[in-house]
C-alpha cells in the first residue's frame, strides 16, 4: 500500500515544460512546430534534456522518434511504450501531441522517484511529423517510418512549405530515410508489448459531458480528395443569362450540399462518421465580373466504420455525373489518399478502465475523430490503446486549451496503468 501511495506522476515537470515549449515555439499567433524542421527539432532538445537528467536512457532511431527508457528488471522483455509526437499545424496549439509525451514523462518520472523498478523496459516516445498533413501529403511518417511500413516513394513527397522532400528534411535533421525505404524496423512486435498514446481529445465531447477522461475505441479511416476540381466556362457575370452558364462554383457548391444532406441521412440510420469540404475555392481568374470557370476543393471524409465512408464516396460519384450533366461541367476529382481504420485493443482498453477506477477518476468509452499514431502501431499488429483528456476550445487552433486538473488526472490513470502492466 505505501508503493502505491508513493507512486504519483511529476505534473510540476510537465507544466515546466508546456510552459518552456509555448515560449519557445509562439510564432505571434500560435503554437508552429515544423515537422522535420527547427520547432520539431527544438522540442526533441527539450525532451532530451530532462530525459538525460532524469537518469533515462535516450537515443534516436534512425527516422528520428526520440526513445527515452526506464530500463526493467528484463531487458529481453518486450517493453511498453507511451508517447506521441511534438510537431504541430502552423499557428496551432500548445498540447496536441505534446500532453501525450509530457503525460508519459512525468507517470515515468514518478515511477522512477517512487523507487518503483518495472519488470520490464518502458520507453517513452517521441514520435516524428504526426502532423504530417499540414506539412507532407502523408500519414505517419515518424511512426511508420519506426515500424517498417513507410514506403520509399512517400519519402519524395514534398512539404508544402519548403517544397524539399521528406527525404532531404530526414537528412537535414541527422537521420536516415535509407532506413525507411529499405522496409527497416526498430519496433515491432516481437519487442513491444504495447503502445499507449495519451492526447487531447480536439473536439467537444468529453467537455460536453463534463467527463475529464475518455478511453478510446478506435480510430477512424478515411478517404480524402486534396486536388478535387470543377472546369466549367468563364463568362461574362452581367451578360450571360443562367440557362447559358456552365458555372463551376455554384456546381460546386451543389455537391458540397448534396453530400451534407447525405451525411444527415446516415447519420439518423446510425451511422458515425464526418465528411469535410476542408476548402471550396474559386481561382483568381475569376475576378470580379466572370462567372467561374473553375472550382477547386479537398474532401475528407472518416469514421471507423468503413462502410459509411464509402457510402458517401458512392453519393459523391451519383452526384458528380448527375450535376455535371445538368450543369454542363466537368469533375476531376484527382488521386485519392486515405487511412485504414484502427480498433483499440480490447484488454488495453480494460486495463486503462480499472486504473481509471482505482485513480476515481471518471471516463468514457468514445470513438476518436481524428487520426493518431496509435492508428499506425495498432496496424502494425502491436497492442495499442489511447487516453482522451477533455479540452476546451477545439484543436489545431491558438485557442486550444486543457485543464491542468485533467491533465494531472490522466497521468495519474496512466501510472496506475503502468503499475499493473509493468509488473
Amino acid at each position: 500500500m505505501s508503493e502505491r501511495l508513493n507512486l504519483v506522476p511529476d505534473v510540476g515537470l510537465a507544466a515546466r515544460l508546456f510552459d518552456e515549449l509555448r515560449e519557445r515555439s509562439f510564432d505571434g499567433i500560435g503554437i508552429t512546430r515544423e515537422a522535420y524542421g527547427p520547432g520539431e527539432r527544438m522540442a526533441h532538445e527539450v525532451l532530451r534534456r530532462e530525459a538525460g537528467a532524469l537518469g533515462l536512457e535516450v537515443s534516436a532511431d534512425p527516422v528520428g522518434n526520440l526513445h527515452m527508457t526506464l530500463p526493467g528488471a528484463d531487458r529481453a522483455a518486450k517493453r511498453l511504450l507511451l508517447g506521441s509526437h511534438m510537431d504541430s499545424v502552423p499557428n496551432g496549439g500548445n498540447f496536441d501531441g505534446a500532453a501525450g509525451v509530457l503525460s508519459a514523462l512525468a507517470a515515468v518520472a514518478g515511477l522512477k522517484r517512487g523507487g518503483f523498478r518495472p519488470a520490464r523496459d518502458i520507453t517513452v516516445i517521441a514520435l516524428r511529423a504526426e502532423e504530417a498533413g499540414a506539412w507532407f501529403p502523408t500519414s505517419y511518417p515518424g511512426s511508420r517510418g519506426a515500424l517498417g511500413r513507410l514506403k520509399a516513394a512517400e519519402l519524395e513527397l514534398k512539404r508544402q512549405d519548403s517544397g524539399r522532400s521528406l527525404a532531404e528534411h530526414m537528412r537535414e535533421e541527422g537521420f536516415d530515410p535509407g532506413f525507411a525505404a529499405r522496409g527497416e524496423a526498430v519496433i515491432t512486435p516481437e519487442n513491444t508489448a504495447a503502445f499507449l498514446e495519451l492526447h487531447i481529445e480536439q473536439g467537444p465531447v468529453l467537455e460536453g459531458e463534463g467527463v475529464p477522461l475518455g478511453i478510446v475505441t478506435g480510430i477512424p479511416g478515411s478517404r480524402r480528395l486534396r486536388q478535387g476540381r470543377v472546369l466549367g466556362e468563364y463568362n461574362h457575370s452581367g451578360a450571360t443569362p443562367r440557362r447559358y452558364r456552365r458555372d463551376a462554383a455554384i456546381a460546386l457548391a451543389e455537391l458540397a450540399v448534396a453530400l451534407d444532406d447525405r451525411w444527415a441521412a446516415l447519420e439518423a440510420e446510425g451511422h458515425r462518421l464526418v465528411c469535410t469540404f476542408c476548402t471550396l475555392a474559386t481561382t483568381a481568374e475569376a475576378g470580379f465580373t466572370k462567372i467561374p470557370g473553375e472550382a477547386t476543393f479537398m474532401l475528407d471524409v472518416r469514421s471507423v466504420n468503413p462502410a459509411s465512408v464509402d457510402a458517401i464516396f458512392d453519393e459523391l460519384a451519383r452526384q458528380v455525373t448527375a450535376i455535371a450533366a445538368r450543369r454542363g461541367v466537368r469533375f476531376e476529382l484527382g488521386p485519392e489518399t486515405g487511412s485504414v481504420a484502427a480498433p483499440m485493443d480490447a484488454d488495453l482498453r480494460a486495463a486503462l478502465a480499472r486504473a481509471a477506477g482505482a485513480a476515481g477518476v471518471a471516463s468514457l468509452e468514445m470513438a476518436s475523430g481524428a487520426g493518431h499514431d496509435a492508428a499506425a502501431f495498432a496496424a502494425a499488429g502491436i497492442p495499442a490503446a489511447m487516453l482522451f483528456v477533455r479540452n476546451q476550445n477545439g484543436s489545431h487552433n491558438p485557442h486550444e486549451a486543457m485543464r491542468m486538473e485533467d491533465f494531472s488526472a490522466a497521468c495519474g490513470v496512466m501510472t496506475e496503468w503502468l503499475r499493473e502492466a509493468a509488473a
